[in-house]
């Protein structure tokens, strides 16, 4: 495992209170599968976002999700928006300015979208971070970091996710059922800040074993076709 996931991995365990391990991906609320993709866009740090009062103009303004998932406005307290929609923000907005105001009406434009990746690391050709553009699935990550290895185990491919603010999950998907058409829900849609770790086979460990212990041991070439 490379430096960089080490990291990232590290940073959820440590922000995480209780981590959710293993479920299936088809049981898991949080998890979206490949045939149900979404168009509503959920907000995320960094994004910065227009909120525009139709009535009140002074009321404007231009604000950024802060690293904590909040914003802060006028007349209000601060406003966590961390995973809403605009229209969620725009409904609690409306409900938060009423003590406020006579009937405002507000909206609220997502100006600039961060820019939101997903780290694919394990057993692929090109481990690393990648763009994370509109929706996308772990078979459409894994082509973008150069695509699988040989010695991929691609019935257990990883997805560690934070499905909480105290709470991670590691998410096991079966991407054979997916190549092969049996179950497309494997090929799950992938969130901002998923690592996908795609593990070596239990044939490459195997080999990694022989190399170690036998060839490097014992001087006679061994072919193709040697055995145990």
């Amino acid at each position: 495992m490379s430096i960089m996931v080490k990291m990232l991995v590290v940073m959820l365990l440590l922000s995480a209170c209780t981590v959710v391990r293993n479920p299936t991906p088809l049981d898991y609320p949080g998890v979206q599968a490949v045939a149900v993709p979404t168009d509503d866009y959920r907000l995320q740090v960094g994004d910065q976002l227009d909120v525009k009062f139709f009535y009140h103009p002074e009321l404007n303004e231009s604000v950024t999700v802060r690293p904590d998932g909040r914003i802060s406005l006028q007349l209000v307290q601060e406003i966590r928006v961390l995973g809403m929609t605009p229209l969620q923000l725009t409904e609690k907005l409306t409900k938060a300015y009423s003590a406020e105001l006579d009937k405002p009406s507000i909206t609220v434009i997502v100006k600039t979208f961060n820019t939101h990746r997903v780290f694919v690391d394990g057993e692929v050709n090109k481990a690393g971070l990648v763009p994370l553009i509109g929706p996308m699935t772990v078979l459409q990550s894994i082509s973008q970091g150069g695509g699988l290895k040989d010695t991929a185990r691609t019935n257990e491919v990883i997805v560690i996710r934070r499905v909480a603010e105290n709470k991670i999950a590691s998410l096991v998907v079966n991407l054979d059922y997916a190549v092969d058409g049996t179950d497309m829900r494997q090929d799950i849609l992938l969130q901002p800040n998923d690592i996908v770790f795609v593990p070596k086979s239990p044939i490459a460990n195997v080999d990694v074993w022989v190399d170690q212990y036998i060839r490097r041991l014992i001087p006679i070439p061994f072919g193709v076709g040697y055995g145990l």
